[in-house]
This record gives structure tokens, C-alpha cells and sequence, in this order.
């Protein structure tokens, strides 16, 4: 990963704060020289960035780890969403599925399993997703993360270094509100997914590992 120095990152945070989304997403796709990717889970709200990243190029690739576990809402909008923007998807799915991991460990860990969720989600999303990081080795990779999905988020901005997989991490949306996601939607016609559940978190509040320190120590293990 290139080594870009705190003031660097800190005018190009001051410089985009005041662009669209789609001029951000513009701007990370120059930077990539090519390496530019997006991912996406296909939850509420994900139609927005995968629109705005087909704009700033039409083939980028969209990296989509399939845990297995998403419900059929979920696998209809990503249906859906592939045809409409013509997404280059790139599937990634764990070494064991779904059915086997349930055979074997049980249920899903709840949120009182800290430690069973943590490796819940390195062996059905970390691993898988690290394994699509390896080979589409973007130096850019777009994100829909908001300041407002969790404490662990607000202290991102709309670029950052990402230190699990080596990357520059481009948010466009980091800013915007639910509202103003709506707005966006509403204005481009795009459907929305509410029935989203993502089991590596089993809530809103927490970080399945993709953006937070412990993930990179998850996966190395």
C-alpha cells in the first residue's frame, strides 16, 4: 500500500468534503490508474453507491462476499441490481457453506458470543472477502460507509488508509444522512432492500471485522 502521509489524506478529506458523491467516486476512480474496485452486501441503501460507481466506470469490478446466509429479499435485490446497472460482479463465498458450518458449530452466535461471532466472520465473510481483496488487488476500493452507521465508522472520514487489506478506502457517501439516501433514491428511481440481516454482526452496532482492527488479527490467525 502506497504510504500517503497524515497531511495528504487530511486536504484530500478537506478537498472532497465539498464535492458529490459521484465527483468523489470520479476522483478515486484517477487515482486507481485502473485498480479501482466497490463492494457491496446489497443492504438497504446499496443501490445508491453501486449507481454512483458505475458512473465513474461502467466494468468496475463489485466485490460481494456470499455468506450464505442472506435471506431471499437480499438475493432478489442483488439479482435485480446486477441487471439494471450491468454490475461486474465478483462473487466470493466461504470455503464451507452455510449448511455444513450449521451442522458442525450450530446456530449462528449471538451477541453474547463476542468470540463466536468473531470467528463466525472470519471464516464466512473475512476470509472470503480477504481472498477477493487478493486477487482483485485494487489500490482503490470504494465504500458505502456512513459516519452514522456506528461509533467505530465515525471516526473514519471519506478517505482513509485501510490497514486490513491494504487499499485506499474512498467513502462518497460518508456524510450523507438516511434522509438524504432516500432523496438520492427516490430521485434515480432505485429500489431500496429493507429485509437485510447480516449475521457476522447480528447488530447494527458492531463491526464484523472488514473496518475494524480485529478483523486483520481474525484473519491472519
Amino acid at each position: 500500500m502506497p504510504a500517503f502521509s497524515s497531511d495528504t489524506l487530511r486536504q484530500w478529506n478537506t478537498e472532497l468534503r465539498v464535492q458529490s458523491p459521484l465527483e468523489i467516486v470520479r476522483w478515486a476512480v484517477a487515482q486507481a490508474g485502473g485498480r479501482a474496485i466497490v463492494s457491496t452486501n446489497f443492504r438497504s441503501y446499496e443501490a445508491a453507491i453501486l449507481h454512483l460507481a458505475v458512473q465513474g466506470q461502467a466494468d468496475i469490478p463489485v466485490l460481494w462476499v456470499d455468506h450464505g446466509y442472506n435471506r431471499p429479499a437480499t438475493y432478489k435485490h442483488a439479482e435485480e441490481l446486477r441487471a439494471r446497472f450491468k454490475l461486474n460482479l465478483k462473487p466470493y463465498l466461504p470455503r464451507v457453506t452455510a449448511a455444513h458450518r450449521d451442522a458442525i458449530h450450530g446456530p449462528i452466535p449471538t451477541t453474547e458470543d463476542e468470540e463466536g461471532l468473531k470467528k463466525f466472520s472470519a471464516v464466512m465473510k473475512l476470509e472470503p472477502f480477504q481472498r477477493g481483496m487478493k486477487e482483485l488487488a485494487p489500490k482503490v476500493w470504494i465504500t458505502a460507509l456512513r459516519k452514522v452507521q456506528n461509533p467505530n465508522r465515525a471516526g473514519l472520514d471519506i478517505v482513509s488508509l485501510d490497514e486490513n487489506f491494504g487499499a485506499l478506502k474512498v467513502s462518497p457517501l460518508f456524510y450523507f444522512s438516511d434522509a438524504e439516501l432516500d432523496s438520492y433514491l427516490a430521485q434515480h428511481q432505485l429500489p431500496n432492500e429493507w429485509d437485510y440481516f447480516d449475521p457476522a454482526k447480528a447488530d447494527e452496532k458492531r463491526e464484523c471485522g472488514l473496518h475494524a482492527a480485529w478483523g486483520k488479527k481474525a484473519i491472519d490467525a
